[in-house]
């Protein structure tokens, strides 16, 4: 076994071109296309722990370092996460997938389910974002509000990423102590490198978005919604909104989690994610 896909498993990667750069990617495995979606300031490896089992269960599994992030390019200019993903899908021969997405990559789900419901046969949308919803708890916009007084400043990047880890590794119910000290570090690595690698890109340009909080109406495929119960206020109400909003969309609360849910408590993660992928129509 390598990396948990069977020896004789290729897992192939490369980069697509996109407007004013490229997207690095991997992909392993036949069959239906299931796309993974990274969060903010991390990369396709925070899905290592589900790569490999999705590859094994008879699926192609798609991940990718989305723009500003990772092996990708780094911003140059306004873009549309949704239209790079679909330059990806066009590059790799892709009509249509499944798009697995946390907290960042599920506001760029329902973009593409938004612009392009053609491309998405069914979403599952981990701590979710929403595009078009600004941020109110207090917790959240205390963080923010440190993160940008840290910018330009001598320990700027550590205490940046620091509060990034706050808000979206620890979330508003526990002390750093209290958070597994492994997964912890290896996110602050992930953000670490984002921050040195892209940070030319800081202000660049803005993503263009489909305002999708006003529009959760118009999704119209399976949808599975997956929250932590130790997340903010803001995270669990659009895990709600989307619930309430999408036709027949289901919610899985995930226990003894933040944020990175996939990560905290990957085998119940695993199970609900999987029994929502064998129940999809293919």
């Amino acid at each position: 076994m390598t990396n948990g896909i069977s020896d004789w498993t290729e897992i192939d990667n490369g980069l697509v071109p996109i407007d004013d750069g490229e997207l690095f990617y991997e992909v392993a495995g036949e069959g239906p296309a299931v796309v993974l979606l990274h969060g903010g300031m991390l990369d396709q490896h925070m899905w290592d722990e589900q790569f490999s089992w999705l590859v094994n269960s008879g699926l192609r599994a798609i991940r990718y370092d989305s723009r500003g992030h990772g092996l990708s390019s780094t911003v140059a200019g306004d873009y549309a996460n949704h239209e790079d993903l679909c330059a990806l899908l066009d590059a790799l021969d892709v009509p249509s997938a499944v798009l697995v997405g946390l907290s960042h990559g599920a506001r760029v789900a329902l973009d593409t389910a938004l612009a392009h419901p053609d491309r998405v046969m069914a979403l599952a949308l981990a701590s979710p974002g929403i595009s078009g919803r600004a941020f109110t708890d207090p917790f959240v916009l205390a963080h923010i509000k440190e993160q940008v007084a840290a910018i330009g400043e001598p320990d700027g990047a550590e205490r940046y990423i620091e509060h990034f880890l706050r808000m979206w590794v620890d979330g508003p119910h526990r002390e750093p102590s209290a958070v597994h000290p492994g997964m912890r570090e290896r996110l602050r690595a992930s953000a670490e490198a984002n921050v040195e690698v892209h940070a030319d890109g800081l202000g660049a340009g803005i993503p263009l978005e489909m305002g999708a909080f006003d529009r959760l109406g118009e999704i119209r495929v399976p949808t599975v919604v997956l929250d932590g119960d130790l997340d903010s206020t803001d995270i669990s109400a659009n895990a709600h909104a989307i619930t309430l909003a999408v036709p027949g969309a289901r919610r899985v609360r995930i226990p003894g989690a933040a944020h990175m849910v996939n990560l905290e408590n990957t085998a119940f993660f695993d199970q609900e994610l999987h029994a929502f992928l064998s129940s999809l129509p293919y």
